[in-house]
């Protein structure tokens, strides 16, 4: 992904702050020649008196010059690591001290014959790459004013030929020259250093934002060698892969099916999109290869295409939903007509022909109304207010009220409830998920006592509370198993398929899950929702049937 960042008022003192470090660094390394060209000027003066040029006019007061600028340098050292001045003081002060040992080392070694004179010329050529704005100039002007002087008392004082003036002047031009040079260059190089800070600092901010990004993405991502081993990941994938990921480790390791399919891809190049069902998960993966660079480096991206399919199923009752809210009422007025013209002609009672058609009436009529009443469900999942509900004194009262309009004994459902617990739900929408789950478990029970059982029970992980219903009949095949709560899937007759969904819906708007476990013997549903309101987990993670 390619994404720009712009941070103008973070970014600028940023890089004043890294330009003045490198010019104090700078400085520093300009004290170090410093003490060292001194140190090598006594040197000289200490052991090669004889073959040294240095000293030929005034032995004393090379020594001594030398000796005072050997601990100047030193002190400099120390004004630079406390940053007792301004930078540009310090250096303005270093220079000036620069120039005036120099021209008296130059005086004692008999002028530019000494060959101390080039020693100016590196002195402002450091001075140019540290310094700023007309300050090398000036630099340079003192340099030329002081070889212009020390030659003129030399000519003055000892009688020195007027001749040596040309090369003083040509050596003062060479100030000037490597001055400016010295000073074009170096706004070069730190216009260069402000360029690559500040691209550092946006790349540093974009790969911060990616990174970002990236751990927040839906769909899992991982970077992986040449040599199929993992070089970077984000969270996601770790969790569709369902092992855990380490930098380093081999892609084989990880999961099989998707190195072979990587060993594919590189032989074959370009994009590829494969399908592939990692080991114990109930769900698929879609694996994209993608080779960004040259590098050898796969870029795989992984997709949930059970996600992908529910976001699409989504969709679709989205717009079923609002088809139906729109034509609900013209729906319901017919047949709330076409119910009331059956009931009339169940009335006459004239012939078992006429009373088996307005039987078939209604029955359709009902069916229609409910499917049409479960669908506008749909819209109301989302008006939950939950509430704490005691589930004993609930499923009493709510077990009494169903018995009563499905026309059943109470002695068909056994209700057991360890510790009172306490479940956080609309109270409405648990009535709906349950009057759902026990419509289906009366349904395909044997109708004997205790053929449907209820338990509810606090859950393994703290602050949850599970609600279990079961049914002693035939329980639901595997292959069926996976498609219960696909909206409109039924195997009843008289079915709308939309009764487990809702629940399901229902649930999860409750911030709840309703899971399909393994029958026991019949079909097993449990429904896991916090005591106040904590996020849900998932209750077929642990795939375990209550205890009888």
């Amino acid at each position: 992904m390619s994404m720009t960042f712009s941070f103008p008022s973070a970014a600028a003192p940023a890089a004043n702050i890294g330009t003045a470090d490198a010019r104090w660094t700078s400085l520093g390394y300009f004290n170090l020649y410093r003490i060292a060209m001194a140190s090598v000027f006594l040197l000289a003066a200490a052991f090669y008196r004889e073959a040294s040029n240095l000293f030929s006019l005034n032995e004393r007061l090379f020594v001594t010059t030398n000796s005072v600028y050997w601990v100047l340098a030193l002190a400099f050292v120390l004004v630079h690591q406390r940053r007792w001045l301004p930078l540009n003081w310090l250096l303005t002060v270093e220079v000036t001290t620069d120039i005036v040992a120099l021209t008296l080392l130059m005086h004692a070694s008999g002028g530019l014959r000494g060959g101390i004179a080039i020693m100016m010329v590196v002195v402002l050529a450091g001075a140019g790459l540290v310094g700023q704005g007309r300050l090398t100039m000036l630099y340079a002007a003192m340099a030329t004013l002081a070889v212009l002087a020390e030659q003129g008392f030399r000519m003055l004082a000892i009688g020195a030929d007027a001749g040596d003036f040309l090369p003083v002047g040509t050596t003062s031009i060479g100030f000037f020259a490597t001055a400016i040079s010295a000073r074009l260059l170096a706004q070069r190089v730190i216009a260069n250093e402000e360029l690559a800070r500040q691209r550092g600092i946006d790349l540093n901010n974009q790969l911060r934002v990616n990174e970002h990004i990236i751990k927040d993405m839906g769909d899992g991502v991982l970077v992986v060698d040449p040599a199929s081993t993992v070089r970077q990941y984000n969270p996601q994938a770790q969790a569709l892969l369902g092992v855990p990921l380490d930098v380093g480790r081999a892609l084989a390791e990880v999961s099989k099916p998707l190195a072979d399919k990587l060993a594919s891809f590189q032989l074959g190049g370009g994009e590829a999109v494969v399908a592939l069902l990692p080991p114990e998960r109930a769900y698929s993966l879609r694996a994209r290869f993608v080779r960004p660079a040259e590098s050898g480096d796969v870029l795989i991206y992984l997709e949930d295409l059970g996600r992908i399919q529910a976001q699409a199923q989504q969709l679709k009752l989205a717009a079923l939903g609002r088809l139906t809210a729109g034509i609900a009422h013209e729906i319901r007025n017919p047949l709330a007509a076409i119910s009331h013209a059956a009931e009339l002609l169940r009335e006459e009672r004239r012939e078992d022909m006429q009373e088996r058609l307005t039987r078939i009436i209604g029955d359709n009529s009902r069916r229609l109304d409910r499917m049409v009443r479960d669908v506008l469900e749909l819209g109301r999942r989302d008006r939950a207010q939950a509430e704490p509900i005691r589930l004993k004194s609930y499923l009493d009262t709510f077990l009494g009220e169903f018995c009563l309009r499905e026309q059943v004994p109470r002695e068909l459902f056994r209700v057991e409830v360890e510790l009172d617990p306490v479940l956080s739900f609309d109270r409405a929408h648990l009535e709906q998920v349950l009057w759902n789950l026990l419509a289906n478990a009366l349904r395909y029970c044997s109708r004997s006592a205790g053929a449907i059982r209820v338990i509810a029970r606090v859950g393994a992980a703290a602050n949850r509370s599970e609600l279990h219903v079961m049914d002693n009949g035939p329980g639901i095949d595997d292959a069926v198993g996976g498609h219960v709560f696909e909206p409109f899937f039924t195997t009843h007759t008289q079915g709308t398929g939309l009764g487990l969904y809702i629940a399901r819906e229902m649930c999860d708007a409750n911030r709840a899950t309703l899971a399909l476990l393994p029958n026991a013997p019949g079909a097993h549903f449990c429904i896991t929702g916090s005591d106040h309101g904590k996020t849900e987990i998932d209750c077929a993670s642990r795939q375990r049937a209550p205890a009888t």
